[in-house]
């Protein structure tokens, strides 16, 4: 009797990891979690090149936008909530801190 239990078991596991392992392409994965939104425009060249990361300190977070249009960057913390990221290294990527519509930090990576 135990040996078919254990046999049931097995097929039913074996059926469910089949089931979710042939799900199509129209059905999301992880609807629940939230886009992360890199900005940058391929096109363009970056304009904050020249000028330092520290320069970015102190300006709005649309005059910021503004200076790093072209720019590889993203917002990594908000008024002291981080955001989510992905743990890759860029140096040429610009993370930015935001508290009050102002950056209060940049990092590389």
């Amino acid at each position: 009797m135990t040996r078919l239990a254990t046999l049931l078991t097995t097929i039913a596991a074996t059926l469910g990891m089949a089931a979710c392992s042939a799900a199509g392409p129209e059905q999301p994965r992880n609807a629940g979690e939230s886009k992360m939104t890199e900005h940058t425009t391929q096109a363009a060249t970056c304009q904050a090149a020249a000028v330092p990361d520290n320069a970015l300190i102190g300006k709005s977070e649309q005059e910021a936008t503004a200076l790093l249009n072209g720019c590889l960057w993203r917002i990594n913390e908000r008024d002291g909530k981080a955001l989510p990221g992905t743990m890759d290294y860029r140096e040429e990527r610009r993370n930015l801190g935001i508290q009050g519509a102002k950056v209060i930090w940049v990092r590389r990576g």
